[in-house]
C-alpha cells in the first residue's frame, strides 16, 4: 500500500487535517475560562499537561479530549475517500497541531493528537498507547518520560502489520514527538523534569 501525494483529494485531505489540528483548544479554553494565557505560564505549552499544571483538573481534561478528537476526526472522515487518504488527513491533523499558523508554528507537542490519530487509523494502537503511557506513568509519575516510552514502542508495534504506510506515517509522527520533547528529553538527562500535577 502506498500514498499518493499527488491527486487533489490527498492535497485537500491533508489541508482539511491541518487546519483542524492547528485549532490550539488548551489556548483558547484557558482564555475563555478567564485563566490567560496558557503560554506564559507553567511550561508555555499549550497541551493538556500544561493546563493540568495550573490546578484545573477538568480544564485540562477538556483540552486533552479536544486535542485528541481533532486527530481523529479528520481521519474518520478521510477514510470515506479511503485509508491512504484517512493518514494523509490524520498526518496533516499532527502537523497542524506542532506546528499552527494562527500561533506562529509553536504548538503543542502532539501526544493527544498522535492518539487521536491512532483511535481513527487503528484503536488497538491507541490503547496501547494509553496502556503503556498508564503503566510508565505510575512507575516514574513522568509525563514526557511515559509518552516518550509510548511514543518508541508504536513504530515497532506498526511494523507487525506489514502495512508499509501505516508504519511510516507512525514513525513519522513518533519522530516529531520526539524532536518536540527535545527540551523534556534534556530535563530528563538532568534529572529536572516536572512530575504529573505538579505546578511549576
Amino acid at each position: 500500500m502506498s500514498i499518493d501525494l499527488t491527486s487533489n483529494i490527498s492535497i485537500l485531505a491533508f489541508i482539511f487535517g491541518y487546519l483542524a489540528g492547528a485549532i490550539p483548544f488548551g489556548l483558547l479554553l484557558t482564555k475563555a475560562f478567564g485563566m490567560g494565557d496558557i503560554r506564559l505560564q507553567g511550561s508555555g505549552n499549550i497541551g493538556a499537561t500544561n493546563v493540568l499544571r495550573t490546578g484545573n483538573r477538568w480544564l485540562a481534561a477538556a483540552t486533552l479530549f479536544a486535542d485528541m478528537l481533532k486527530g481523529t476526526l479528520p481521519v474518520l472522515i478521510g477514510t470515506k475517500y479511503g485509508i491512504e487518504t484517512a493518514m494523509l488527513a490524520g498526518l496533516g491533523a499532527f502537523i497542524g497541531h506542532l506546528f499552527p499558523v494562527w500561533l506562529r508554528f509553536k504548538g503543542g507537542k502532539g501526544v493527544a493528537t498522535y492518539i487521536g490519530v491512532l483511535i481513527g487509523l487503528y484503536w488497538p494502537f491507541a490503547l496501547l498507547f494509553c496502556g503503556v503511557w498508564l503503566i510508565a506513568a505510575l512507575i516514574f509519575k513522568i509525563s514526557s518520560l511515559s509518552a516518550l516510552i509510548a511514543t518508541a514502542i508504536l513504530p515497532l508495534a506498526a511494523a507487525t502489520t506489514g502495512q508499509n504506510a501505516l508504519v511510516f506515517i507512525i514513525l513519522l509522527m513518533s519522530l516529531l514527538v520526539f524532536f518536540k520533547h527535545r527540551d523534556n528529553i534534556k530535563r530528563l538527562v538532568s534529572g529536572e523534569e516536572g512530575q504529573i500535577g505538579k505546578k511549576e
